[in-house]
């Protein structure tokens, strides 16, 4: 599998990057460490994780962590072998109850992080979502000093609008300060709002896009039907798109359907394969239940 720069790093990794939200729930620790070892296995360097992901069982004032403690585990004595991304910003609960992007919150959550993966230094740390609360002038910093001391390497953004991305861009130049490297949006050929949004300003100021969701909550892989009932293993009560389905969405999926068949692929391999294709994506985040969803769907890069 050829490696995909990082703009403006030295880092190179996989078109494929494996995503650990399922990991605790419905993923059980040996299933998702055997997933982690075979995804390195398979050149698969580039692995996505956050201070909040705890599976499914996720609720509100959980206090995360279960993914990344999982992804240190399986990456005891291979760390030289991953790409580590994690995020910061989301509402943690438990002992420590915190959330957003002030200077104590990531400060804190960036210790909390290294513990549980393992590791000294995080490769591409993240700005989840924003935070209104926090002028970003001081989230901004703070990355910086994270990188200063060497707990950081690069630093990326999640959920961010392109004007969001620009103001960032611009305090980083006024005070000197490194860039971000990473723009990772939702994004899929069902959900395209990023190409008139964060997408323009990510090639205009040269951020690697590393889209997540690119299987629209599972919409693309072909389990759904008009008429039908959906798959009893599905993530159907997981996806807003089919609270109320319609004709309009059946008939994108129908389209999408005959893409993939004209192109000659599965709808899963397509739907990742499709992404690879649009300008300015580097590396396509996807999470998985078992391996032999990530076997296929490594099938655009063998």
């Amino acid at each position: 599998m050829d490696l995909r720069s990082i703009l403006h790093t030295e880092i190179e990794v996989s078109p494929i990057c494996l995503g650990t939200m399922t990991f605790g729930s419905p993923v059980e620790r040996k299933d998702a460490i055997e997933i982690v070892h075979w995804a390195l296995d398979h050149d698969i360097n580039f692995i996505d994780t956050a201070d909040m992901y705890e599976g499914y069982d996720r609720f509100q004032g959980s206090p995360g962590g279960v993914a990344e403690s999982i992804l240190g585990e399986a990456l005891k004595d291979r760390r030289s072998q991953a790409i580590i991304t994690t995020k910061v910003g989301s509402s943690i609960g438990g002992d420590y109850a915190g959330s957003g992007l002030s200077r104590a919150h990531i400060l804190h959550q960036i210790d909390v992080s290294l513990t549980r993966l393992q590791t000294d230094c995080v490769d591409i740390y993240e700005f989840h979502r924003p935070d209104p609360e926090t002028p970003l002038d001081e989230s901004v910093a703070t990355m910086a000093e994270l990188i200063e001391v060497g707990k950081v390497r690069y630093w990326g953004v999640s959920n961010f609008s392109g004007e969001q991305i620009r103001e960032i861009v611009r305090l980083c130049d006024t005070n000197g300060l490194p860039r971000p490297v990473i723009n990772q949006p939702a994004y899929s050929w069902l959900k395209r709002d990023e190409e008139q949004d964060s997408f323009p300003v990510s090639q205009e100021l040269e951020l690697s896009v590393t889209p997540y969701q690119p299987l629209q909550g599972g919409l693309l892989t072909g389990k759904y039907r008009r008429h039908q009932q959906p798959p009893a293993d599905s993530r159907a009560a997981e996806s807003t798109w089919l609270n109320t389905p319609d004709k309009t969405l059946y008939d994108r999926l129908d389209a999408f359907e005959a893409e993939a068949r004209q192109a000659g692929m599965p709808q899963v391999r397509y739907a990742v394969d499709w992404l690879l294709h649009q300008l300015a994506v580097t590396s396509v985040v996807v999470g998985v239940k078992k391996v032999e969803q990530l076997r296929e769907i490594l099938g655009p890069c063998q």
